[in-house]
């Protein structure tokens, strides 16, 4: 609102009144009491002009009159000099009216401008976990949340980290990494999953950036398929991780799915995959989990990923794997990254999305890679640079903090069996659980089988429990997962397994 106070010494500061025209505050006040105009009043524009041109009015009159006082019968001549002060304290005071006036309307204009956006859905994932806080419970068990616990239930930070963390402190500055991110990070990422002595690094034909991890890595992706492969569209598994469907749908590349998960077998529905693989037009593009398929935890065999390549070679397919868990599903690197060695000893071109979250703990420091196999060095430079320039207006460079950690870990030998032995004790932990949780649902007499547990891989089991089974675990016995029924081991622990499993079999019995 607007007070008459701060107009009237808007004026003085103005520097547009002398010592005479200072007695205009008192005309100002005479006309607010005759008037009974305030200046907080709506139509405070209407009662400032009634003012401005009261108050001018008797400028001109007091400027243009003979003064008496002094004897002196001439009349002024500062008459030029009133009018411009005149115009001038209009013009101002004016404008002051109008800038408050258009701020106000602004304002309302403004607040209607997402008066239609209605609030988001909650994340299916992290959902669980905000309902999980909220619950007073001391029972109270979560296993939706897809990060790695230790027996206690306490988030971890690996020791080859710590390390790595201790030996950058103070000896690296903060500047801004290129665009295509740490140059080391990328090379020693690339050797994770192409291999040491791989013959496609030492030709340089792979374009590969540091991206914000799995997400901003199948990001990157799938705006480059877009611009560069306009017509095509993404083939993606059922079931899949949720955000895959939003990264392709925001990049406005169409969505086709193909069959993956038997839910009568709980495990692989090969065949009916391998249909959809020879049905789908030639040169199309395939979403696929490198290891430990999130949620199923159900990944093909070797054989089964040597048939796929055969067919994919067969009918021109483009494969883009996604490996959030290399290491973290049998505990050997090596072991998880089958599904693409076998894909480039076909000789297929692939993409690659690598992520450190899982496997060496750094969640919230958004540390990933994007690689696509070119068909020669100068095709990879073509690549490369095209990738920097779609993350440019993304975010410009990755973050450096992350990237050190990774390379200085997987740089110095020392550290990188540390991290070896420890990426398989996390592993060993969740299949070790696997199997606590499967003979404590047999020993209940469950007359189902949970054979399925132990046959799935990685983070996740996908239970076969109905979203009505989930709710009964949450309501009747404060356990909170996603309601498609996926059990994050990582939550299980040998202090909660029993009260798990009992909860599971209550729910599953009848």
């Amino acid at each position: 609102m607007v007070h008459s106070a701060q107009h009237r010494a808007d004026l003085f500061e103005l520097g547009l009144m002398g010592k005479k025209e200072r007695k205009f505050e008192e005309t100002i006040k005479q006309v607010e009491k005759r008037s009974g105009a305030i200046f907080t009043h709506p139509n405070v524009g209407t009662y400032f002009f009634i003012i401005i041109n009261f108050t001018l009015n008797k400028i001109k009159h007091q400027a243009t009159c003979p003064d008496f006082s002094s004897g002196n019968r001439k009349p002024h001549r500062e008459s030029d000099s009133v009018n411009l002060r005149s115009m001038a304290l209009r013009t101002a005071i004016t404008r002051r009216i109008l800038g408050s006036s258009s701020a106000v309307h602004g304002s309302r204009s403004m607040s209607s401008w997402w008066k239609n956006v209605e609030p988001a859905p909650k994340d299916p994932i992290l959902g669980v976990t905000e309902a999980f806080l909220a619950d007073p419970s001391p029972d109270k068990v979560n296993v939706g949340v897809g990060a790695y616990r230790d027996d206690n239930g306490k988030p971890v930070v690996l020791e080859c980290v710590r390390e790595a963390e201790r030996r950058i402190a103070g000896s690296m500055n903060m500047e801004y990494l290129p665009m295509g991110g740490s140059n080391k990070m990328v090379d020693e990422t690339l050797k994770l999953a192409y291999g040491e002595n791989s013959d496609l690094i030492k030709d340089k034909r792979i374009a590969a950036v540091q991206a914000l991890s799995g997400t901003g890595a199948c990001r990157l992706f799938a705006d480059f398929q877009k611009r560069f492969s306009p017509d095509s569209h993404i083939y993606i598994p059922v079931p899949t991780w949720s955000n895959h469907h939003n990264i392709w749908r925001d990049a406005n590349v169409p969505q086709r799915t193909f069959h993956y998960y038997h839910p009568e077998t709980k495990g692989l529905d090969f065949a009916s995959l391998m249909d959809d693989v020879k049905n789908a037009p030639k040169g199309s593009v395939f979403l696929l989990h490198a290891c430990a398929h999130n949620p199923t935890g159900v990944d093909p065999t070797v054989e089964q990923w040597k048939e796929m390549s055969y067919q994919f070679k067969v009918k021109g397919h483009f494969a883009f794997f996604d490996m959030a868990y290399q290491g973290f599903a049998s505990g050997d690197p090596e072991k998880d990254v089958q599904s693409i060695r076998i894909f480039l000893e076909d000789g297929h071109l692939i993409g690659c999305s690598q992520s450190y979250a899982k496997n060496m703990g750094l969640y919230g420091q958004r540390v990933g890679c994007l690689s696509l196999v070119c068909e020669d060095e100068k095709q990879a430079v073509a690549v490369k640079s095209q990738l920097q320039q779609i993350a440019r207006p993304m975010y410009s460079n990755p973050p450096v903090h992350g990237a050190l950690i990774v390379s200085t870990v997987l740089g110095n030998p020392d550290l990188k069996q540390l991290w070896l032995k420890e990426v398989k004790g996390m592993a060993d932990r969740i299949i070790g659980m696997r199997s606590a949780l499967r003979e404590n649902i047999e020993k209940l007499g469950s007359p189902l089988s949970w054979e399925h547990i132990t046959n799935q891989i990685g983070m996740f089991c996908y239970s076969g429990m109905t979203p009505e089974q989930v709710d009964r675990l949450t309501n009747e016995f404060h356990i909170y997962m996603t309601r498609n029924g996926r059990i994050s081991m990582a939550g299980v622990t040998t202090g909660n397994v029993e009260y798990l499993a009992k909860a599971i079999h209550e729910v599953t019995k009848t």
